[in-house]
């Protein structure tokens, strides 16, 4: 048996979530978890429907995107999962979707404005919007810059990693992250629900106005801050 199995497997289920909860269309998309012991992560592999996905077809890459164990091509977005774990150490899963609301925000090359308590219970930023990548990095590395492009984003916005675990790329799509894979899965979804209420808000009033900083604190920090009482 594969040393790699349980990484394999914590990848496996976490990419079947995804497509459970209706965040990817087809073979669109994909989730990683890292092993930071053995400089390792999982991925799931190209273009392979997730009807057919099985745990074995996960693919284990190095960070400088060497192939470790596995017989089929990884993720095309596998050099984006590789820059990201390389520079942001505290990070165990990443996944990438192509869910139909963040993406109109992307296409939109809009920031998500924080707008309600739904949005401030997971962070108490708006959700970030990259630019879109310039033409010489989209005709290079174009996979290794996208990484680029979301840490030169949080560093321009002066965001951290740890907080605002999710980010829009001009007229791509989104990337969201976590301590482990279900969390990049779990904050994926997060995403797409918030990007959805604040389409729909600015249906309904596209004069709405910001969520006061008052109940940003309020609901961030009760299910985060020192003193938190959400949950058991």
């Amino acid at each position: 048996m594969s040393k790699y199995q349980a990484l394999k497997q914590e990848c496996y289920e976490a990419n079947m979530q995804l497509n459970d909860l209706k965040l990817v269309v087809y073979t669109f998309g994909n989730v990683s978890a890292v092993d930071r012991e053995n400089g390792v992560f999982a991925i799931k592999p190209s273009g392979v429907p997730y009807e057919e996905l099985k745990a074995d077809d996960i693919v284990i890459v190095d960070f400088d995107n060497n192939i470790i164990e596995g017989d089929k091509r990884p993720s095309s977005d596998t050099k984006t999962h590789a820059y990201l774990y390389k520079h942001w150490p505290n990070i165990g899963g990443i996944a990438h979707t192509h869910a139909t609301y963040s993406v109109a925000w992307s296409q939109a090359q809009r920031d998500i404005p924080i707008f309600g308590t739904t949005h401030a219970d997971h962070l108490t930023a708006d959700i970030p919007c990259a630019a879109p990548m310039a033409d010489n990095l989209i005709e290079g590395n174009y996979e290794h810059n996208t990484g680029i492009q979301i840490l030169d984003c949080f560093k321009e916005k002066n965001l951290s990693y740890e907080e605002v675990e999710m980010v829009l790329l001009g007229n791509h799509g989104p990337f969201a992250w976590g301590k482990n894979a279900a969390k990049a899965v779990y904050n994926s979804k997060v995403l797409e629900v918030c990007a959805e209420m604040a389409y729909l808000t600015l249906q309904i009033n596209p004069a709405a106005p910001r969520l006061k900083d008052s109940l940003i604190k309020k609901h961030y920090e009760r299910k985060h801050g020192k003193d938190s009482y959400y949950g058991q």
